[in-house]
């Protein structure tokens, strides 16, 4: 009895490219997505040692497929503002990055702009002393430990205050984001 032929990635790719590349343009909203997804599925096919023992060759591939079309939409929701708001190891948020970085593009600092007037109001609804904290942290680069000395307050309060500011910051900032992101 004669061995079945063995399966290779080149005709493996060949054979099931383009019905996965649908499979995978019809799930996900941009192209660059699904490009990232396919070329992660042909990856993640490239580190199986024995192609052989893949019983169901296409179906092991439209599982990763769908696994990692899940992976991109979890990550796309876990954080929406991850791009604006960088959280450090204690989970503190940097705008200054965001907010003295150049811009590249007309659009980069068309969203700048945008970004300084939203904040700038965005602070203004908060308490002086929460507002005094993060302009002093984010904006001066002074650390919450200067400010208490300074201020001759406990570095708890101080954090407290910095928190507080943050999470009003990412809730009115929120809506920003959303609406830049449905341009």
């Amino acid at each position: 009895m004669a061995d079945p032929p063995k399966r290779n990635i080149i005709e493996t790719v060949k054979q099931y490219g383009n019905r996965l590349s649908r499979f995978i343009r019809g799930q996900v909203k941009s192209d660059e997505d699904a490009e990232d997804i396919l070329q992660d599925v042909w990856y993640q096919l490239s580190k199986v040692v024995d192609l052989d023992g893949i019983e169901s060759i296409s179906g092991w591939l439209f599982q990763v497929a769908r696994n990692r079309i899940t992976d991109t939409y979890r990550k796309k929701k876990e954080d929406p503002l991850s791009d604006l708001m960088m959280e450090d190891e204690e989970g503190d948020v940097s705008f200054r990055e965001i907010l003295l970085a150049d811009a590249q593009t007309p659009e980069d600092q068309f969203f700048k702009d945008i970004f300084w007037d939203e904040l700038m109001r965005a602070l203004d609804e908060l308490p002086e002393n929460q507002r005094s904290v993060f302009m002093q942290n984010e904006l001066e680069d002074r650390t919450l430990q200067e400010i208490a000395d300074q201020s001759g307050e406990n570095l708890k309060t101080i954090i407290s205050r910095k928190r507080y500011a943050v999470q009003h910051l990412r809730k009115r900032l929120q809506s920003l984001y959303n609406e830049l992101n449905n341009l």
